[in-house]
């Protein structure tokens, strides 16, 4: 079997009765999402107490089609924090990506693409309003495809259906 095995468990689960009926109850309901009912069928499985099974985290992670890794942070979850943590999600700002333009930089850029091109260019293209965002000191760094997107949420974008850029064609009378 190729599944981590640990030969002495450090964090042990024992339910009360209430939490396994909780998890019970959650999971006959079907009403939670997927992470959550994993999480509530892993904790019912590794309960170490007379009413639980006590498998091993390889048994659950067999059973349950999931990675052992999985189960040990379940376990380790549910005893630090209790079921409530062991069961939600926790966002972590850390794993997020930070916006290049904030709403005061986006507002400069929108200017800027606003405003008239560079002498001997027709418009603003996407490469210039890159090289122009950065010696303006506005962000530090942007690709072309973040300038894009961050104009294109906007209605100042040269895509945009109604930002009168293109007349609206005429429908002939009937």
């Amino acid at each position: 079997m190729t599944a981590k095995q640990s030969v002495v468990k450090r964090y042990i689960v024992r339910l009360s009765t209430e939490e396994r009926e909780q998890l019970n109850a959650l999971i006959q309901k079907g009403k939670a999402s997927a992470r959550r009912l994993l999480k509530a069928r892993i904790l019912l499985k590794a309960d170490a107490s007379q009413a639980g099974e006590g498998w091993s985290d390889s048994q659950i992670a067999e059973a349950l089609d999931t990675s052992t890794d999985t189960v040990y942070r379940t376990r380790q979850q549910l005893v630090e924090g209790g079921v409530t943590a062991a069961l939600t999600h926790k966002y972590s700002p850390n794993s997020a990506h930070k916006r290049i333009f904030d709403g005061a930089a986006e507002a400069k850029l929108i200017a800027l693409a606003c405003s008239p091109p560079p002498a001997g260019r027709k418009r603003w293209t996407l490469t210039l309003l890159e090289g122009a965002v950065v010696e303006l000191n506005i962000v530090e760094r942007a690709s072309d495809n973040t300038i894009g997107r961050t104009l294109k949420k906007t209605r100042s974008s040269r895509t945009f259906r109604s930002n009168g850029s293109f007349r609206r064609s005429r429908m002939p009378a009937s």
